[in-house]
């Protein structure tokens, strides 16, 4: 199996956040592993197949703030830690400028970060 660190764009921050998704299932409050300006890799009891498009409510507790988005599933785990990547599509101004400020808040309280993202 090909390294998929090889393919990503933007650097990765492990981030106490959690999403809501709907795609061919409903997953609600999973936990976000990592996120990027690119994707997110989120743990959940429903994974969805590779190709599906989801519907994604990101929330950020320490910005008391949230962005709605559509993502594709990229890559799916069904084993365990029973996760998925999925990568952000169309995303407007604002969301990105949102995202970016959560991650740079992140970024500033951490240091951490891994290369790549999910494009």
């Amino acid at each position: 199996m090909a390294d998929r660190k090889d393919t990503r764009r933007h650097p990765r921050y492990e981030v106490d956040a959690y999403v809501d998704y709907t795609g061919k299932e409903v997953g609600l409050c999973n936990r976000v592993q990592n996120i990027s300006l690119g994707g997110i890799c989120i743990q959940s009891g429903n994974i969805e197949d590779v190709g599906t498009v989801v519907d994604l409510v990101i929330n950020f507790p320490e910005l008391d703030s949230a962005i709605a988005l559509r993502g594709e599933v990229v890559w799916a785990n069904r084993q365990a830690p029973q996760d998925m990547g999925i990568r952000y599509l169309d995303m407007n101004d604002k969301q990105i400028a949102t995202l970016r400020r959560y991650i740079q808040k992140v970024k500033a309280e951490t240091g951490k970060g891994s290369d790549g993202s999910f494009d």
